[in-house]
């Protein structure tokens, strides 16, 4: 089984916040556990270097774009590094090998006559004397009325032309822009309806795609595609590849989406591997972003293979709604967010993994908060999880001189277990992740109840055999969970994998596992409660909100 999972791209003009990570972590969960099952896995992503937020971060430091883009570009790889992304490749957009990648998909889009050139009308600064970038205009949304960037409405998901908006103003004077006539080469999109629209009707039939993704999309689709812009006057980026028009780059719309074809290139020329396998019809891919991004997969990234007679069109799009913060929405101008840097210096990335899947903004918007962070790995990864493990191999330590005894395992949990390889790995090839974690720790909670109601601390002094029968049900149980929840919470796995001299983990069964335990030592710490006003005392007086 072939599996692609592309990741969104992140701007690298600004540290990675939590709404970031919880867009993206469903990426990692889905390598991991098909990794497990041993399919042919391709996880890719990269950070986004070229266009207009570089550009303004660096005029805004007087620095060069370059410096902005590695600082953030090193800064994202330590994180995600951090946090247990598994990417097999993750680059670039201002590598040479993108824009050669890039360039290529331009002229063959151009060849096959689905880019064309034309006279338009684009915002101009008369102070600075340039056509403005379309992310340099800002406005009033026409469709909701709401404040606006030139190509896109984060309010309503709209996909504007800084023409459209109403009270334009000029990022670069503040004062409005006038319009001025330019050249521009143009995407064919309307040409695609008919396919495209066959594409989201196959795509709605077969159930793969999040409620947010079909909602959107078949808006889109009823107000009709209309032809887009695939060259824009902007600062840095792709140039386009046509004499005399070295000047113009190609638009990040075109430009960004197709880094997961240009990275799987990359991929490819690394690792001296091929991977036309994923990009084939029967290729199983993975889209993981935020709902702001839904357009770009299901309409534009579509329509680009369309036109290259690529047969591997998005099968899955795992769109994630928003991440609030404390009953707030995110605002990164204000400073009103938790971000990366600072959150996996203090807390376990388990925790972190955890909070964000069992809290996922799946299918509506979800919070962070403080409280609910630190209760959630206190009752939960602690008291729930890490109790069980850390009184089990505590027992053995103390009566079994830290051998596993040889036992029969309990037929109840036995098929328990069984039962919950089936389920979770359903769920999660379904993108349904919280669905899956929420039926891993259903059986945590039974696995504690067992432990009480059997009474081994008795056991063991009463009926030796019936104590070894436990024991053996509990290392057998957490055996298992170890394997199951590595998608989910990879740290702790592989430390449980080390304490039980766990050869391998696979999407599979493991019946028995008599070793003597090495280094036991407990999962997770307690955090002080104390901590949750000390962070929410922390996040409103850095905020100007």
């Amino acid at each position: 089984m072939d599996i692609f999972i592309g990741g969104a791209w992140p701007y690298a003009n600004g540290s990675l916040h939590l709404g970031h990570i919880a867009a993206l972590l469903p990426g990692d969960i889905l390598a991991r556990y098909y990794r497990l099952k041993k399919a042919n896995v391709l996880y890719v992503s990269g950070s986004d270097c070229n266009g207009t937020p570089i550009a303004i971060k660096a005029k805004q430091e007087n620095v060069t774009y370059k410096e902005i883009a590695d600082r953030y570009h090193n800064e994202f790889e330590n994180n995600f590094r951090t946090l247990g992304f598994t990417y097999d490749c993750y680059t670039r957009t201002d590598a040479e090998h993108h824009h050669t990648t890039v360039q290529d998909i331009f002229l063959n889009l151009l060849q096959s006559g689905l880019i064309y050139k034309k006279e338009i009308e684009q915002c101009y600064c008369e102070e600075y004397q340039q056509f403005l970038p379309d992310r340099y205009v800002e406005g009033t949304c026409p469709n909701c009325g709401q404040h606006a960037r030139g190509d896109q409405c984060d309010f309503c998901s709209a996909i504007l032309d800084p023409l459209d908006l109403l009270n334009k103003t000029c990022k670069l004077c503040g004062n409005p822009p006038s319009v001025k006539t330019t050249e521009h080469f143009y995407f064919s999109l309307s040409k695609l309806q008919d396919e495209l629209k066959e594409y989201y009707n196959f795509s709605k039939e077969n159930g793969n795609w999040r409620s947010n993704a079909i909602q959107l999309t078949e808006r889109y689709l009823n107000e009709g595609l209309h032809d887009r812009a695939v060259s824009r006057d902007l600062p840095n980026g792709v140039s386009v590849p046509v004499k005399g028009y070295e000047q113009k780059k190609i638009y990040v719309w075109i430009e960004a989406v197709s880094g997961y074809y240009s990275a799987s290139k990359q991929w490819a020329s690394i690792t001296n591997k091929v991977d036309a396998n994923f990009w084939n019809k029967e290729t199983r891919s993975y889209y993981i972003h935020g709902k702001d991004n839904i357009p770009f997969h299901t309409i534009i990234w579509p329509s680009i293979l369309i036109g290259l007679k690529k047969e591997a069109l998005p099968t899955h799009i795992v769109s994630n709604e928003y991440l609030t913060l404390e009953k707030k929405k995110l605002s990164t101008s204000k400073n009103w967010a938790v971000w990366v840097p600072d959150i996996i210096q203090k807390y376990h990335p388990d925790s972190i993994r955890y909070f964000l899947t069992m809290n996922a903004p799946e299918n509506r918007d979800t919070d962070f908060s403080w409280r609910e962070f630190i209760y959630s790995h206190n009752s939960e990864l602690l008291g729930a999880y890490g109790n069980f493990i850390n009184r089990t191999l505590k027992f053995i330590e103390k009566y079994y001189n830290g051998e596993v005894p040889e036992g029969e395992i309990d037929k109840t949990i036995r098929l328990g277990i069984t039962r919950l390889y089936k389920i979770v790995g359903s769920h999660i090839e379904a993108t349904n992740f919280k669905k899956a974690l929420e039926e891993i720790f259903e059986f945590i909670r039974s696995a504690n109840k067992y432990f009480d109601e059997t009474q081994p601390w008795k056991q063991v002094k009463e009926s030796p055999v019936e104590c070894h029968n436990t024991m053996a049900s509990c290392i057998y149980t957490i055996t298992n969970l170890a394997q199951i929840l590595h998608p989910f919470l990879p740290f702790s796995s592989n430390e449980i994998k080390e304490m039980l001299n766990i050869p391998s983990f696979e999407w599979n069964e493991i019946s028995s596992n008599l070793v003597k335990l090495n280094d036991v030592k407990p999962l997770f710490e307690r955090i002080d409660i104390s901590r949750i006003d000390e962070e929410l005392e922390r996040l409103i007086n850095e905020s100007t909100i």
